[in-house]
């Protein structure tokens, strides 16, 4: 009787009984049992093709701001207005209608997803970095170095993050700026209050993982072997924290945009004249009653945007977790 080779990296979600030819299952790639979990999964599968479809939108809007043959997002158009001098609703001239100033409400919303996107993706760059930094070296050396960060993160989130957030980007955004002009005021200063408050989360969860790690069997077969400590931070425990980096990287993003949207509803956040959905919102709340559609698109591209990361988050979760029983 023979006897079939068992691939030891199937999944408990994948099907055992998917044999080839002699009855010996076959051997799946980390990368094809992750996809095999993902395509199971149609609403992340959806949600990323938005995700894709948005980046596109804001990469390409300047040309397709010119195949729709509408203005660019800052240029004023009295004549688009209404004989009483108030905005206009959507047209042949202007899809998603005008706002006070005249200008057009398409143009602005996508490039106020380029806003959005170019914030999220930079502030989250930047606090994975700093969090993934400063967790591995907490959790690794413990002691003292564990201490003096975990209560320095401890006392940033003692902080109410929105306030802080205001207080930080309303200091940065007078005169010079912070750190001697450094952080200017504008868009730098929104992505460096949002990597500040937000690395904190990120360093929670790498900390608690390398705790974890740090006394599995491989750790203490590099560390018998005599391999030195950054090798074994970067060699051994860092290819292990891919998978919830990119996890959670995918989930803060979404948190990203609607920190970026808040403050710059506020008005502490990307100045005009430039696009942005928080601001378009704050702009229109004193006439939403008679322009629905200068809240309506923005509000929509903001509620869109941030559900289909999180919904690609939580499928990302599900494929990439070993024990899915998807």
């Amino acid at each position: 009787m023979s006897t079939g080779a068992v691939d030891l990296r199937t999944g408990p979600g994948d099907d055992p009984t998917s044999l080839t030819g002699g009855g010996v299952i076959a051997a799946r790639s980390p990368f094809e049992l992750f996809w095999r979990r993902l395509k199971r999964d149609k609403v992340a599968l959806v949600a990323g093709a938005f995700v894709v479809l948005l980046v596109f939108a804001a990469v390409l809007a300047p040309l397709i701001v010119n195949l729709v043959g509408t203005t660019g997002p800052n240029d004023q158009n009295p004549n688009a207005l209404d004989s009483f001098g108030t905005p206009t609703g959507p047209s042949a001239d202007h899809i998603f209608g005008v706002d006070t100033l005249g200008r057009d409400v398409f143009a602005r919303v996508l490039y106020g997803a380029r806003v959005s996107l170019q914030v999220a993706i930079i502030a989250t760059a930047i606090s994975v970095f700093i969090g993934v930094i400063t967790g591995m070296i907490a959790g690794y050396y413990r002691s003292w170095t564990d201490t003096m960060l975990s209560r320095f993160v401890d006392v940033l989130l003692a902080f109410p993050i929105l306030l802080l957030g205001i207080g930080l980007a309303s200091a940065c955004s007078l005169g010079n700026g912070c750190a001697g002009g450094l952080i200017e005021p504008g868009l730098s200063v929104v992505i460096f209050v949002i990597a500040f408050v937000n690395w904190t989360y990120i360093y929670r969860i790498i900390r608690g993982q390398v705790l974890s790690m740090r006394e599995k069997e491989f750790v203490e077969a590099s560390r018998s072997l005599g391999a030195p400590n950054r090798r074994i931070l970067f060699r051994e425990i860092l290819p292990n924290l891919v998978a919830p980096i990119i996890v959670y990287s995918t989930l803060i993003i979404p948190q990203n945009i609607l920190f970026e949207a808040a403050l710059s509803f506020l008005g502490v956040g990307v100045q005009p004249p430039d696009a942005s959905w928080g601001a378009m919102l704050a702009d229109a709340t004193a006439i939403f009653d008679t322009s629905w559609w200068f809240m309506f698109f923005p509000g929509a591209a903001l509620l869109l945007t941030v559900l289909a990361f999180n919904l690609l988050g939580d499928g990302l979760h599900d494929a990439l977790n070993p024990r899915a029983g998807k």
